[in-house]
């Protein structure tokens, strides 16, 4: 498994090589013509995988999908997991929603991506929705895979591409924190239990990610 310097080098030579066939097959285009984040103003960095964690959502909110939602999100999003949503109506206009009832069908589709864990939300002036922190999509897909409600073979997929850009490493983290986390409610049920039964007062709750972020065991 390549680590951090391995996966750069990697990333390096990936667009080195892109650039020489670009040269190849496209001779002489004119630089005005391409768009590249190292002269072009107006980027954020998104994870590679952030189209198979759209199909993901789309697949469980069928009917009403909240994948462009994220990736409006995510476009809009300071080279930074955070956005303060100041007008919801320009968010709702971006992931596709025109008409009277756009905004409340933008709400709908990011009560969704809470639901799913893709976001953790705030309130603020704007509404619900105000603060919004983007959780990173491979963890969030992972999460899901862990609640049993991706399929089979679109999951395989995603492991596949994870694996393929040098990011299983964050998959295994996640797996670490969770096997952690079940642990840690484990003994706090167990105290709690004791407690009760010797009459005592139950111990105090540490706090710990789960409450700030939203994900259970």
């Amino acid at each position: 498994m390549a680590n951090g310097r391995q996966s750069s080098v990697k990333r390096l030579k990936m667009a080195e090589r892109a650039q020489q066939q670009m040269e190849l097959h496209f001779p002489g285009t004119p630089a005005t013509f391409l768009w590249h984040r190292k002269t072009n103003d107006g980027f954020t960095t998104v994870a590679r995988t952030l189209p198979i964690a759209m199909q993901v959502i789309d697949a469980q909110t069928k009917g009403s999908p909240a994948g462009h939602t994220l990736f409006g999100l995510w476009a809009r999003a300071p080279d930074f997991p955070f956005v303060t949503i100041e007008n919801p109506a320009t968010f709702a206009a971006e992931a596709g929603f025109t008409g009277e009832r756009a905004v409340d069908t933008w709400r709908k589709r990011m009560k969704a991506l809470r639901d799913l864990w893709f976001i953790a939300c705030k309130g603020g002036p704007s509404g619900d929705f105000h603060y919004v922190m983007l959780i990173n999509p491979n963890v969030a897909v992972e999460y899901l895979h862990r609640q049993g409600k991706i399929q089979a073979g679109l999951y395989a997929r995603f492991i596949d591409r994870v694996m393929e850009i040098g990011a299983y490493g964050e998959i295994e983290g996640f797996r670490e924190y969770m096997l952690a986390l079940d642990a840690y409610n484990k003994a706090q049920a167990e105290a709690a239990q004791a407690s009760a039964a010797s009459g005592a007062a139950p111990p105090e709750n540490g706090g710990s990610v789960q409450a700030a972020a939203g994900v259970s065991a």
